[in-house]
Parts: structure tokens; sequence; C-alpha cells
């Protein structure tokens, strides 16, 4: 514990800056795992508490601000990239978005705590074109609370984390070996787990100019459009393409039972 103390002590503030930064833009680093590290460090009076939620800080709102205006500009292009290592893109930008539709922009709040919502969240409001200072209050307020949350964590388990790293360091080869073995495990377990997915998830594709030109044909009778954009991206208003229908992209998988076998089924979104 004392060496890893040292280091932190050495590092500390740069550490916590670049993790946190480099997760919120999408990078696997753990930050709750440094902020609560951080925690300990604070107690042990290795590192200050104003220097290491400022680090924090900064690294967290750098990061979301350019997830922010890139989502803008970029939308649904950079949501794809940032779910694409994981199992189902698809599912991973639905599940963000019915986030964002369920409890509004006070997901903000809260993303930073929830797997797969806390990369998203920011470029998903920038797409939502939510306006820029609404989204650095609630992102600032987010961000806050979730450094905060974490470092009082580390901050009151000191004893417990102490002396779990020294039982570990008992341990020795065999605790090595052990982390070893399990990580190995759990990256063979995402690879099947994504050849899976990809396996029995591939939906053929169509680009526009096809399916506009079967319309042209007069073949509008073996063809059901269906409408699956995301919240946000819709609203009863929006128009859509001609005879084609709505369906709630959560309710896709029970809607899709209820369709005519008999015609061919195009979904589309934004």
């Amino acid at each position: 514990m004392n060496v890893l103390l040292a280091t932190i002590g050495r590092h500390g503030y740069a550490l916590t800056f670049a993790v946190l930064l480099a997760e919120t833009i999408g990078l696997p680093f753990p930050a709750s795992i440094a902020l609560v590290a951080a925690g300990a460090a604070i107690a042990s009076h290795t590192l200050s508490a104003t220097g290491v939620v400022l680090a924090a800080l900064i690294g967290l709102m750098v990061g979301d601000i350019w997830q922010f205006w890139l989502g803008r500009y970029t939308g649904w292009a950079l949501l794809g990239f940032l779910c694409r290592l994981s199992m189902n893109p698809e599912t991973c930008i639905l599940r963000s978005a019915e986030s964002f539709y369920k409890r509004g922009k006070a997901t903000l709040l809260f993303a930073k705590f929830i797997p797969g919502v806390n990369t998203m969240a920011a470029p998903l409001a920038g797409s939502m074109k939510m306006r820029f200072g609404q989204f650095l209050s609630l992102d600032f307020a987010g961000a806050l609370l979730y450094t905060v949350t974490y470092l009082l964590i580390g901050y009151v388990s000191r004893d417990f984390l102490a002396a779990t790293l020294n039982s570990i360091y008992a341990a020795g080869r065999i605790m090595e070996v052990a982390i070893i073995v399990a990580l190995v495990i759990y990256v063979v377990y995402r690879i099947v787990q994504y050849q899976k997915y990809r396996e029995y998830g591939f939906v053929p594709r169509i680009p526009a100019q096809g399916l506009a030109e079967r319309l042209a044909a007069g073949e509008g009778d073996r063809l059901l459009i269906v409408d699956v954009r995301s919240h946000g991206y819709y609203d009863v208003g929006a128009e859509r393409i001609l005879g084609s229908i709505r369906i709630e992209p959560n309710n896709l998988e029970e809607e899709l039972k209820n369709l005519p076998k008999d015609k061919d089924i195009y979904l589309y979104c934004t």
C-alpha cells in the first residue's frame, strides 16, 4: 500500500486527470477505481482534496465538452463509433437514448454512474441539440457528484483497501496468476459474446436510393416501411416516408411479431 500511495503522491493529480479524461472520451480506463485510489490517498494525506477534485473535474469536463460538440456536428456517426466495441451497437445507442427519454435532461446528473450511458450521454445531448449552457450546468453537477461519491468511498475505506493490497502482496505469485487467468477468461468471454451478437444480429441493409426505386416502380403494396427513430429524433409531428408506419424502437422485438409476413419490411431511423 505504501508503494502505491508513493506512486500516487508523485503523479496523483496528473493520473486522475488523464484517467478520467480517457474514460470520458470512450477509452476503457477505470475512472471510478482511480477516484477511489485518490480518495484513499487523500485520507493518507498524500494528496490534497482540492487538487484531486479540480484535476477530476477538469478531466471530466474537458472530455464531455469535446464529446458534446462532436455529437452536435457528427450525430449518429460518433454514437455508432463509441458503441462499436460493445456487443450490440444498436442496443447501446437505444439504451442511452431511452434513458434521456425517460429521465429527461436530468440523465446527465447520474449518467456517469451508469455503464454504457456514461460515455454516450454528452455526445447524445449534443446530437439532440441541447442548449450548451444547460448541458454545461447539468454535466458539471453530475461530474461533481460522481467525483465526490467515489472519493468519499476511497476516503472512508482506506484501511480496508490497505489490508486488501497487503494481502495481495503477501500472496505474491499465486495472486498474480489468478488475476491474469481471470483477465484472460473475461477477454475470451467478451470475444465470444461479441461474435455471437455479430452472427445473429446482422441485418441486411439497403441504400435509400434502392428503396426509392422500388417505390417508384410501383412496388409499394409489396413493401412495409417502418419508422423506428429514437426519442429526441422523432416527435408526433415529424415527417415520415409516405406510407410508412411508426413503431417505438424499444418495443421493436414484440411489434415485429405482429407485422405481415408476406411483405418486405424496411426499417429506417435518423
